[in-house]
């Protein structure tokens, strides 16, 4: 009677339809008392046994893979000989060489495994079934034991420690999820922190049924948050066992929060349990939308994305029930903002579409540049040769004739051709789901309406980051097609930049209104736009500009840091359009981020390009920015609903002169990495997709441009926009969001620096874009409010750390490295503010000592780690990738340090000598 009664108050136990409950309300009641990990950890499986999980008090392996077989036999209705088990467990589930990678293949995609059975017959053999996700069983363990292997014997089938797992859901009794709680009141990155130990350390162990695990989830009982396996980057073995020390490139910067489909964050364990944990929900997540990338990543989808598009699969439904399809009620649009992974999104929308038995064909739209290496790759992990519509009006036709062909992807372009050459083709009449990606671009002109005249059963869906409202509307064009909502129908979902900065799904932006190069009074209404670019053309304020970029360049694009980026080794190779290569990539340690200069004309851009190129010749060659050029016809400045014009691909339009230059500026590019391209139609293409994967790579440092790459283009290395151009409302949007996509924990917000006084109209975009009150979200706080809070920690450590004194004791050394860790967060806000030179409160040799000291107790602690015990401390969150940043000053001055020896001797110097042998030791236990 009491789980009855207590479930009544689970708002989604009702729902069969949607995976993300429409709005969450917790119970109104709250506990007071002190909750411990225990306590949380037996309330946790409580709320999961009243969702109908069965709960299991299994703690071995031994357990683990009799309940295994059990499970299978149940789900597939068949009874498994000891001969048939061993050989389907030892040989379809847990595979000797089978890492994180095979397994989380097999759930994702191989899910029906081959049984050779006694007499020779063979039986398919379900995994999990994804077509009635009601038939998987879900089991709860906990507290699950992992025994140290014997570290003399490479056959040991234990653990590097041994562990104890928290709370594990069996899905068919195959580890599926897991949950690693803290008690309320420590930092939920422990939690985290803790997972990537025993990824490293255990999850391998025995027969490695851990690295089914495709869901991680984090608690301390306040904050509650999901991410996937993520295998980040490459897996590498080390030593010899069968999947031992993999390492993944995981970051907390990509966990998720759960949501109701409100955008409302659902974050204490109890609603959490209740909504993610529903039967329904979880299940569907699993089966449904997770994705694995052509890069054997596994992606899972946030709530609004997991909304966005089960409302575009319930509008095909009921369009084509109440026979509507052909109308502007059949479609629809989802403004999910830039950055937020719309692309992902619409692939999944366009897969589960095909999958419906109305639909004949979904066509996924896109704009002819947005069709780079990578989008190929992963169009074709959903259909083979789905992209392959993109080389030919030709190939499109023969793709759209092919029953076979469910999901094919084209071009805004090529599906017009095709359409005006093709009028009454068969195609026309049938059930086709048409998806554009960006809808704000191309789609409002002829285009849009030869499509919608020539088919006659249609769904029309946008996904737009910046939608066409009234308010932002061009004053010309088709009356009827003004505004997104009536090109597309009704608004479907809502994510804005507001949003998608909450939930750090985003960051937020710094923005830099730079009005120390000003010429007369230009902004004067009177005088022609003409004549006002032709004064902000002037040399002299050309020269102020690059001056001003180049000195600061190094500030903004934080040079003085490192990390770890996966990029393309073979640009060239794969990136050509005819006889394309598999792209080849590896690990590799780069410094700092890269940029893009935006220019407002070609004629600007030209100069520009010779400004940067004098300046840079009186720099030492080591101090020289690699510099790229790219423009091509019809590079007007934004219209007034401020669209920025699409580049197309067309150099034959340029003007001779400003073709030659372009000619230049790419044979300079030439000289810079050994290609050989030039303004030719393939040619050039090969150049845009060669420049974009090497911004990419973090192997060109700034790109100057007209109105390419402002718009669809992600590099995540890019975290800083220099603009010398108007903007407004959605172009300025796109424009300002090339810099905010998440990287790491150094990259902390989108760089923007402008030479106009963009500042009325940026805080209009965001009134538009976001809310009334984007404003404070959407931008970084005030200087000095960072540097008031900078000023409170330093006055902090300085008394209650002084340097000199050793720090007693494991809870004092804990304390220091919190506050030490917040210091380093902050000065990392802090350099992008010019204001910060010269205002640092501790000095250089402070700075250098109490890094030392961090970074040594940062060994001990990793020392700690590796010695043969169970305890290992989990609850410290070290910023060493923050602290990485300053190896170069570590090295500067340690170098002067040897220097001064040289000429003086050890005498007085001994002091600096023992830092210099902590700091070495230091940063090689770091790395």
């Amino acid at each position: 009677m009491a789980d009855i009664a207590y479930r009544k108050y689970d708002p989604i136990a009702v729902s069969a339809e949607s995976t993300v409950v429409a709005e969450y309300v917790p119970d109104a009641t709250a506990e007071t008392a002190y909750q411990s990990e225990a306590t949380l950890e037996r309330e946790l499986i409580r709320l999961l046994e009243s969702q109908a999980y069965e709960y299991l008090p299994l703690t071995s392996e031994t357990q683990l893979v009799v309940n295994l077989r059990a499970q299978l036999e149940e789900l597939n209705h068949i009874r498994f000989s000891d001969a048939e088990w061993q050989d389907f467990f030892g040989n379809k589930i847990a595979g000797k060489n089978d890492g994180i990678i095979e397994k989380t293949t097999r759930i994702q995609e191989d899910y029906v495994q081959l049984l050779k059975r006694d007499d020779g017959s063979t039986k398919n053999i379900t995994l999990l079934d994804k077509q009635n996700i009601h038939n998987n069983r879900l089991q709860v363990i906990n507290q699950y034991e992992v025994d140290q292997g014997h570290p003399e014997d490479p056959q040991s089938a234990g653990s590097r420690y041994a562990n104890r797992y928290d709370v594990t859901i069996l899905v068919n009794g195959l580890p599926m999820v897991h949950i690693e709680l803290k008690r309320r009141g420590v930092d939920i990155r422990e939690a985290f922190n803790q997972i990537d130990r025993y990824q490293r350390d255990s999850f391998w162990a025995g027969s490695g049924l851990f690295e089914y695990v495709q869901l991680f989830v984090i608690s301390n009982g306040t904050l509650t948050k999901y991410y996937s396996n993520t295998t980040r980057g490459q897996h590498i073995k080390e030593g010899q066992k069968p999947g031992k020390a993999r390492k993944t490139f995981n970051s907390f910067e990509f966990t998720s929060w759960w949501a109701d489909a409100q955008n409302k964050p659902i974050q204490d364990l109890t609603s959490f349990a209740k909504t993610f944990f529903a039967k329904h929900t979880l299940l569907s997540i699993l089966t449904r939308y997770c994705v694995l990338t052509a890069d054997r990543m596994l992606l899972v989808m946030r709530p609004y994305q997991i909304v966005a598009t089960e409302r575009i699969l319930q509008k095909i439904s009921i369009s084509t029930n109440q026979r509507q399809l052909g109308t502007l009620a059949a479609g629809g649009y989802v403004w999910h903002t830039t950055g937020s992974g719309k692309t992902l999104t619409s692939f999944k929308t366009a897969q589960l579409a095909s999958k419906l038995p109305t639909v004949d064909k979904v066509l996924f739209v896109v704009d002819r540049k947005d069709l780079d290496y990578q989008t190929m790759r992963e169009y074709d992990r959903f259909q083979k040769g789905a992209a392959n519509s993109n080389t030919s009006t030709r190939m499109l036709k023969k793709q759209l004739e092919d029953p076979s062909a469910r999901i094919i992807i084209t071009t805004i372009q090529k599906l017009s051709t095709f359409i005006k050459a093709n009028k009454g083709h068969a195609i026309t009449s049938e059930h086709v789901v048409i998806v554009f990606d960006e809808c704000h671009r191309s789609q409002f002109g002829d285009m849009h309406a030869d499509i919608t005249k020539a088919f006659k059963r249609y769904n029309l869906f946008g996904f737009t980051g910046t939608p066409i409202f009234s308010a932002n509307a061009s004053s010309g064009g088709r009356p009827q097609l003004k505004t997104t909502q009536q090109a597309f129908g009704e608004k479907l979902h809502t994510y804005t930049i507001v949003d998608a900065i909450t939930d750090k799904n985003v960051l937020p932006f710094r923005i830099d209104y730079i009005n120390t190069v000003k010429v007369g009074t230009v902004v004067d209404k009177q005088v022609p736009a003409i004549d006002t670019e032709r004064a902000l053309l002037a040399p002299a304020r050309i020269s102020e500009i690059v001056k001003y970029t180049l000195d600061h360049f190094d500030q903004k694009t934080k040079r003085s840091s490192s990390y770890e980026h996966s990029v393309v080794t073979n640009v060239s190779e794969a990136t050509r359009i005819r006889n394309q290569a598999e792209a080849v990539r590896e690990h590799k340690r780069v410094r700092g981020f890269n940029a893009i200069f935006a220019t407002a004309s070609i004629d600007a851009a030209r100069r520009y390009y010779n400004h940067f190129r004098v300046q840079q010749d009186e720099l030492p060659p080591d101090r020289r920015l690699k510099i790229g050029l790219i423009y091509s016809y019809s590079a007007n400045d934004a219209s007034d609903d401020g669209i920025l014009d699409d580049e197309a691909f067309d150099t034959d339009a340029l003007t001779a002169d400003a073709r030659g230059f372009l000619e230049d500026a790419i044979q300079d590019y030439n000289d810079l990495f050994g290609t050989s391209y030039d303004t030719s139609a393939d040619k050039f293409q090969n150049y845009y997709k060669d420049l974009s994967q090497r911004l990419k790579n973090r192997e060109l440092e700034l790109v100057i441009v007209v109105n390419m790459f402002l718009t669809g283009f992600d590099a995540t290395t890019l975290n800083t926009l220099f603009v010398d151009k108007n903007l407004r409302a959605h172009g300025l949007i796109q424009a300002f969001s090339r810099t905010n996509r998440i990287l790491n924990s150094v990259k902390t917000y989108g760089n923007i620096v402008t030479f106009r006084d963009l500042e009325d109209e940026t805080n209009a975009a965001l009134e538009l874009f976001g809310n009334k009150d984007a404003r404070g979200v959407v931008l970084l706080k005030p200087y000095g409010d960072y540097y008031g809070e900078y000023a409170d920690k330093v006055g902090e450590l300085l008394e209650s750390f002084p340097l000199g004194q050793p720090i007693i004791g494991e809870s004092a050394q804990k304390e220091f490295i919190r506050l030490f860790g917040q210091i380093l967060r902050l000065e990392n806000i802090l350099t992008a503010f010019d204001e910060f030179t010269g205002s640092e409160l501790l000095d250089p040799r402070q700075a250098q000592d109490y890094r030392s000291v961090y970074l040594d107790l940062y060994a001990d602690f990793r020392k700690d780690e590796k010695a043969d015990k169970e305890f290992i401390n989990d609850d410290l969150v070290f910023e060493i990738e923050l602290i990485k940043q300053v190896e170069i000053n570590v090295d500067y001055i340690l170098m002067l340090v040897a220097k001064y020896r040289e000429q003086h001797g050890n005498g007085q110097d001994k002091g600096l000598f023992n830092l210099e042998v902590g700091v070495s030791a230091t940063r090689q236990s770091a790395g």
